[in-house]
């Protein structure tokens, strides 16, 4: 057993024991990082219990069981990821500059390093546990493509893109970029990756008023 125990805080006068953020950030923490480099079926409560340094005890008051506990996990770790973006004005930028930015934030990797291998996972674990590739679906890539897709429906009705484009296209080819690129060179992606996504589609898809500030 790790040596790395988190003592947990003493019981209340109320009774039970308070929420400690530290012990559930580390357990969520083991979690994650088990997660991507064991996978969810090698994966144990006892490895998280040993990495995080607490007891199964600890462990099982707050999650009852590995499933529950990696469910958890994974939308703690898309909501801190989407707080982290700040908030994208598209007034304040270009149309192909506002795609750019909305392209740059479908990367997995951002603010995750380990998200790649994440995804990796919970698809080999389609089969076994098909939930889990849809709590991603759900959290994670859905809501990034949905930004994306909005902003092509603003550009879109701005004139900055072709009414005759199919957009859902357009996001799901941006979106297979990243994993693409993660399978052919793996690493962290290229800094330009989103410019050169836009710079290759741009000229397929701009209207008109392709230089113009989308309306409001």
């Amino acid at each position: 057993m790790s040596d790395k125990r988190i003592p947990e805080q003493a019981p209340t006068g109320g009774g039970g024991r308070p929420r400690d953020p530290a012990i559930e950030e580390a357990i969520i923490n083991s979690t994650r990082m088990l997660l991507a480099t064991k996978g969810y079926s090698s994966m144990t409560l006892g490895d998280i219990v040993e990495d995080a340094g607490v007891t199964r005890p600890t462990l099982y008051r707050r999650w009852p069981s590995k499933y529950e506990l990696v469910i958890d996990a994974l939308q703690q770790g898309l909501r801190k990821q989407r707080e982290a973006y700040p908030p994208l004005d598209l007034e304040q930028l270009g149309p192909r500059e506002a795609m750019i930015e909305a392209v740059r934030r479908l990367d997995p990797r951002y603010h995750n390093p380990r998200a790649m291998t994440l995804h990796g996972n919970f698809m080999a674990e389609a089969e076994r546990e098909p939930s889990l590739l849809a709590q991603m679906r759900e959290h994670g890539n859905q809501p990034r493509c949905g930004e994306l897709s909005e902003v092509l429906i603003e550009l879109q009705r701005g004139g900055a893109i072709r009414q005759d484009v199919d957009l859902d296209m357009i996001v799901s080819l941006c979106f297979g970029s990243y994993f693409a690129d993660f399978n052919r060179y793996g690493g962290t992606v290229p800094a330009d990756f989103a410019e050169r996504v836009v710079a290759t589609l741009w000229p397929a898809i701009a209207g008109i008023s392709a230089d113009a500030h989308p309306a409001p």
